[in-house]
């Protein structure tokens, strides 16, 4: 902790206190983005300031974690919207103080029953469509599971109603925020598509344009969708009116009349709705250095392969090794886990995932002799054999490259409570602007998750699409215990660099010195068993020189400026000696996230 204020002292990070937040001013003024708070009696931080605020304030009204995180996650629905909303889903992480135990909800969106496994193939050539042909459609649209997510949390762990814990962010929606940079960037980014939907058209594009920064930007029709779900319940959304709404957008999509995309029709009816369940799943747990590291199992791959990642790492000793060797070997553990990852990981209702053997030491410490600390391994590297009897540097399976479709755009948030409570929840519409197609009057849009499956249907494929399935994911929702109380809580956005977000930060963190601002801030390269290193061209400029010779060759994550030159948006919380916690969340990165906690030391509140 003397670190970690002898450094924000020194000005690596300027702070100044939070809002308040349990209130919206009308007209709203945009929140300053502060990165890191100390303080007591819980905490939160996500991607956004006005979502962070809405989360404390559930805390200083008496709210547990649980109700500041369905509260946090509502409001970034409203100023999030091409993120996360209840038109998406994700994955709930919950350590409970009480039981000392943590549980995990799955709200992972599924396939409609009657979706074929040749729904993404050209007929007429026999090869799958473009991704870009995909995205804007009805066949990409799966069955949101995030409203599902949010009642089952609060009936379990939560002490407010789901309409009282919606109620800020309606209020946040009629009100309005206050536009930033990256909200217009991520809007002209999306403009061309979004143009030809009529209902995205008039909310997202006002006047044909993307909204101006510092203009104020209001959802009333999310608002009244809240209000009506906080009244009526799940059902109006699960067997109700917007139901049927839903059912009817995805079978013809509401696309203007010189619409140039082939806007597939697709197969979401109201019994898919109607029938979907959230699924509580043991979580995957890993000793690391002494720690318990908790994560997602299957049907998300971000449990796992951290997880695995964190096994190949332990006999590496990181701790012991000097920056250039530390980050070799993490970018090489990264590609074996990820191996593991593509051939035996998906939905267990549909595959028999090894999960037991993937996380076992014995399967990690066999992949991990496999790493030459002066070479990278040509790529794509084999799978391993985790049949549980191992042999050091024991020969791979064949593996097979396959495309990644997993969209970069996701939010995390944690929070956690006077208690001792704390949640760690990733959600998504997928790709940035989920389908494209916005709920006719209802304010929020429908994901594109399905694309996340492999578009070619192949028979060993464990992402292969099948009616009812849930798709692979790499949502990393991650909470940490030291001695059998937390200790870290994280997560972040991306697509598959999820994974490489989390396990990189984490091991800045355990491994290299790093305050947990530092880790977060820190430059990002993602190695996901593929030829070439995905990387932040800060990252690049800082150690490509170094890494180059062990034989890894860097490509910039994006173009300079977009979205996509960013890895990750991480938001996590560190519990401190003597009940501090330390909320942090991106300095820069998706323009600064937001920090708080309920009684703020540092910074002193003014």
């Amino acid at each position: 902790m003397k670190k970690l204020i002898a450094t924000l002292s020194a000005g690596a990070l300027v702070l100044t206190s939070l809002t308040t937040g349990s209130a919206v001013a009308s007209p709203p003024q945009a929140p300053d983005r502060h990165p890191t708070a100390i303080g007591y009696g819980g905490g939160v931080a996500s991607v956004d300031p006005n979502a962070t605020n809405i989360g404390l304030g559930v805390l200083r009204r008496g709210g547990n974690a649980v109700d500041a995180a369905v509260a946090t996650a509502a409001a970034l629905g409203v100023t999030e919207p091409y993120s996360a909303g209840v038109g998406g889903g994700g994955y709930f992480v919950y350590y409970s103080a009480k039981n000392h135990k943590v549980y995990t909800i799955d709200g992972r969106e599924t396939a409609p029953a009657t979706m074929p496994e040749d729904a993404f193939i050209n007929k007429a050539t026999g090869t799958p469509y473009t991704f870009s042909d995909l995205v804007t459609s009805g066949v990409s649209i799966g069955v949101p599971g995030t409203l599902a997510t949010w009642d089952s949390a609060l009936r379990q762990w939560g002490s407010l109603s789901l309409g009282k814990a919606l109620a800020p962010a309606a209020d946040l929606a009629d009100h309005g925020f206050v536009v930033d940079p990256t909200f217009r960037l991520q809007t002209l980014e999306n403009k061309s598509r979004f143009a030809q939907v009529v209902p995205t058209a008039k909310l997202f594009l006002p006047n044909g344009d993307a909204p101006q920064v510092g203009t104020l930007f209001k959802n009333p029709e999310l608002a009244d969708t809240y209000h009506l779900i906080g009244k009526q319940g799940p059902s109006v959304f699960y067997r109700g009116p917007l139901a049927a709404e839903m059912a009817a957008v995805a079978k013809n999509p509401p696309k203007t009349p010189d619409a140039t995309l082939p806007f597939f029709p697709g197969y979401l009816t109201t019994a898919d709705l109607a029938s979907y369940r959230t699924i509580n799943r043991t979580p995957t747990q890993v000793r690391y250095d002494g720690l318990d590291v908790y994560g997602m199992p299957p049907s998300s791959s971000g449990g796992s392969t951290v997880g695995e990642a964190l096994n190949i790492l332990q006999p590496q000793h990181l701790r012991q090794l000097n920056t250039t060797q530390a980050l070799h070997t993490y970018l090489e553990a990264s590609a074996l886990a990820f191996a593991d990852r593509g051939k035996y990981v998906g939905d267990p209702a549909y595959v028999d995932v090894p999960l037991k053997e993937l996380l076992s030491r014995g399967f990690g410490a066999e992949r991990s002799c496999l790493i030459d600390p002066q070479h990278a391994a040509t790529k794509p590297v084999p799978a391993g054999s985790p049949d549980g009897s191992y042999q050091p540097c024991a020969q791979g399976v064949t593996t097979e490259k396959r495309p990644d479709t997993e969209g970069l755009s996701t939010t995390h948030l944690v929070t956690a409570d006077k208690w001792g409570n704390v949640v760690s929840y990733t959600l998504t519409i997928e790709q940035t602007g989920g389908s494209g197609i916005t709920l006719p009057g209802r304010g929020f849009l429908l994901n594109n998750e399905l694309t996340d499956f492999s578009a070619a249907p192949v028979a060993s494929d464990p992402n292969k699409i099948a009616g009812g399935k849930r798709p692979r994911s790499s949502m990393s929702p991650t909470i940490v215990l030291r001695g059998g109380k937390p200790f870290i809580a994280l997560g972040s956005p991306g697509g598959s660099t999820i994974i490489t977000t989390v396990l990189q930060t984490l091991t800045n963190r355990l491994d290299r010195g790093m305050t947990l601002p530092e880790a977060i801030a820190a430059p990002r390269a993602s190695q996901r068993n593929t030829t070439n290193v995905t990387a932040e061209q800060s990252f690049i400029d800082a150690y490509g020189s170094a890494l180059t010779p062990y034989g890894h060759t860097f490509v910039p994550a994006g173009a300079p400026g977009s979205s996509a030159a960013e890895i990750g948006a991480v938001a996590a919380l560190e519990f401190l000696p003597g009940g501090a916690i330390l909320a942090a969340a991106e300095p820069t990165r998706r323009g600064g996230g937001a920090a708080g906690t309920t009684y703020q030391i540092w910074p002193r509140s003014h």
